[in-house]
């Protein structure tokens, strides 16, 4: 059974950046826009899209249960659970696997948040162990995040990376403001570079608790 996003009425905005034979549709519960499956300017994929997670969707166990996965049990930065007050405000995204191995499922999780009037942080990035290979799932959640928020009106996009990741967003056109420690692991606080994040057409929802 397939469960329409009500939110998903505008889909297939932009049908030259994603393959025809996804765009537009619903799959899922959510809206396959072309957008979604937007790496950067210049790629683009059809294995994997990305997807803001409204309220409601039915996607969501997947994304709280792949930042758990990631946040405790793998990397023990957090014991029960990772959620925080932040989650409360913030806006989930979650990647998704198309084709035969694990088709429909969460294989990589972000968050946006706005701190204040145009100041957005990302956090909570990860993909799933199985799926490290493909480093489009990275790219493709850094593009939807800041790509979003650059449409709600962000004028200043920050996150806190850990140290490992730090050229993999260079690459990607952020830069290093300074080194930090989060939980005893050490991070930089990086920004991006908005000039290269095109603004989305993404429709912001209103936001329910987390």
């Amino acid at each position: 059974m397939f469960f329409i996003d009500p939110n998903s009425l505008d889909i297939g905005r932009s049908p030259s950046s994603a393959p025809s034979a996804f765009t537009p549709s619903v799959r899922w519960g959510l809206g396959i826009d072309a957008d979604d499956f937007r790496l950067s300017p210049t790629t683009s994929s059809d294995r994997f899209s990305f997807h803001l997670l409204r309220p409601g969707a039915p996607l969501l166990s997947g994304y709280w249960e792949l930042r758990s996965a990631i946040f405790c049990e793998e990397q023990h930065l957090f014991e029960c659970h990772d959620r925080d007050d932040r989650d409360a405000i913030a806006y989930p995204i979650a990647a998704i696997a198309h084709g035969a191995s694990r088709a429909g499922g969460v294989v990589g999780v972000v968050r946006i948040v706005e701190e204040s009037p145009g100041l957005w942080y990302g956090g909570r990035l990860g993909v799933d162990a199985d799926f490290r290979r493909y480093n489009q799932i990275g790219k493709g959640l850094i593009w939807k995040a800041v790509t979003t928020a650059h449409g709600w009106g962000c004028e200043r996009f920050l996150a806190t990376v850990q140290i490992q990741n730090v050229r993999f967003f260079q690459r990607l056109h952020w830069q290093s403001i300074e080194a930090i420690e989060i939980r005893g692991v050490p991070h930089h606080l990086m920004q991006a570079d908005l000039a290269y994040y095109q603004p989305s057409r993404e429709r912001r929802p209103l936001l329910q608790a987390a």
